[in-house]
């Protein structure tokens, strides 16, 4: 009885809640491991992870002027296709998709099966196999979630930020104390250049980038804030502030209680850290640690979820895509593509490996995006924008990127050339099927079978196109 369309519930602090909420999850927990072994030494790691949150900053900020040029949802596939075109922003989808947020997904699921079972099988290590199990049941779950309702997720994205932080502050507190009284030892020799090796610099980044990938997620949501041309620019702004600040306490506190060698040794970095510093809490934070990864991967559903709605609505993706549930208004179809290849990567994935294959994409399409805004400005120089960043942001954001994923070739160039591959088999998907559809709006691939298969689903998963613009 209702027009269906996608409801503007996303207030500022649901959407301060949902950039936290997918920043502070397994990464501050795992990649202080893989920061510290490319960077070579505490000092250069703590370096590296200033650098990552101030490149993070500029790319907030980067995308919250993009967020409010550009008024549609979809993050960076729409900034790509509205500042570079097509092509890109296909290739961008089709990686994505079949590599970027599954490797992504199954690397927060795969931690927080790992922290949820640790408090069990402590002092040893949790079964891979019952890992695995746990970090799927706890994929689905969020999964039926953001199917069921968007109020419902964005509640849960609202908590759990609040336990994100406790288990922060968890680590921080008495790693401050011990520093205070004197315990200085693992920062002794803290630059040292000989174990510095610059071609691992950039996997360094990778992981110290990935802890803070997130900042992004306000622009996928954009048709669904409330206010978003003083909302998106606020909410990021604070959040990435919030998360520098912390990111660096908490690692100031990792490196005061364990040493280099521990830091390295250690398949869960919080969980150590807990061992040693403050006994009485080791089954507590693990599981903090488990709550802060499931707010990673809510977020990270809520959002990918609507990229594929806004490419199913340009005509780039499947349209069942771009339907809403007739009662729930969720994009279920879009919620539950991801179903089956997060699985398959669950199942086979080791954490490391899938960092440095999704990473290289990610930071590509992510540095083309803010090359987008500099295109966006020039094509459009009377276009009047609410927020406005200095030029030398989406410049210096820009050239970092592309930078450092050149140099990952010689760092990790297995990992690196699949994640490339990945990438070109785009190529001929695009050319035989998109840009025949957009050019020669008669052509239709395989269209009986699509339209039957479509129309079914339709019915049986009770969705609809959406009926009000909300652009």
């Amino acid at each position: 009885e209702e027009a269906i369309f996608l409801r503007k519930k996303i207030t500022l602090l649901r959407a301060f809640s949902l950039l936290i909420g997918s920043m502070v999850g397994s990464g501050i927990f795992i990649s202080p491991k893989g920061v510290l072994k490319n960077s070579g030494s505490v000092g250069f790691s703590l370096v590296v992870w200033f650098a990552c949150g101030l490149l993070s900053m500029f790319g907030a900020l980067s995308y919250a002027e993009l967020g409010t040029r550009i008024t549609k949802s979809g993050g960076h596939y729409i900034y790509i296709l509205e500042t570079l075109g097509p092509l890109p922003s296909f290739l961008f989808l089709w990686a994505e998709f079949f590599a970027i947020r599954p490797a992504n997904s199954a690397v927060v699921s795969l931690a927080f099966g790992r922290y949820m079972l640790e408090p069990f099988f402590a002092p040893c290590a949790a079964p891979v196999p019952a890992v695995k199990i746990v970090s799927l049941l706890g994929y689905y779950m969020v999964l039926t979630l953001n199917s069921w309702s968007v109020t419902w997720s964005a509640r849960l994205q609202t908590a759990l930020s609040i336990v994100k932080l406790l288990a922060l502050a968890l680590i921080i507190v008495p790693g401050m104390m011990l520093l205070a009284q004197g315990h200085t030892e693992n920062f002794q020799d803290a630059f040292d250049r000989q174990s510095l090796v610059w071609d691992k610099l950039p996997l360094a980044f990778y992981a110290g980038m990935f802890a803070y990938s997130g900042w992004f997620q306000a622009s996928f949501v954009r048709e669904e804030l409330v206010r978003p041309e003083r909302n998106i620019p606020l909410a990021v702004i604070i959040s990435v502030i919030t998360v520098i600040v912390g990111y660096m306490l908490t690692n100031v506190s990792y490196y005061t209680v364990l040493a280099t060698q521990d830091v390295l040794a250690s398949p869960a970095v919080a969980v150590s850290f807990v061992q040693r510093a403050f006994k009485s809490l080791i089954s507590v934070v693990p599981v903090l640690v488990a709550l802060s990864c499931f707010g990673t991967m809510n977020g990270g559903i809520f959002t990918f979820s609507r990229t594929l709605f806004v490419a199913s609505r340009e005509g780039q993706w499947p349209p069942l895509f771009s339907m809403i549930h007739i009662r729930r208004h969720t994009p279920l179809p879009a919620v539950m593509l991801m179903f089956p290849l997060v699985t398959a990567m669950v199942c086979i994935g080791d954490i490391y490996h899938l960092l440095n294959f999704f990473s290289f994409s990610r930071w590509l399409f992510i540095g083309l995006a803010t090359l987008g805004l500099i295109v966006h400005r020039h094509r459009h120089p009377e276009l009047h924008s609410p927020f406005k960043v200095p030029l030398f942001v989406p410049v210096s954001f820009s050239i970092i990127c592309l930078f450092t994923v050149a140099m990952s070739f010689y760092s990790d160039p297995v990992s690196i050339s699949i994640g490339c591959i990945m990438v070109l088999s785009g190529f001929p998907v695009y050319y035989l099927i998109i840009h025949r559809q957009m050019s020669d709006p008669s052509f239709l691939f395989c269209s009986t079978l699509s339209d039957y298969l479509t129309h079914k689903l339709q019915l049986l998963l009770e969705v609809v196109q959406q009926e009000i613009k909300t652009y």
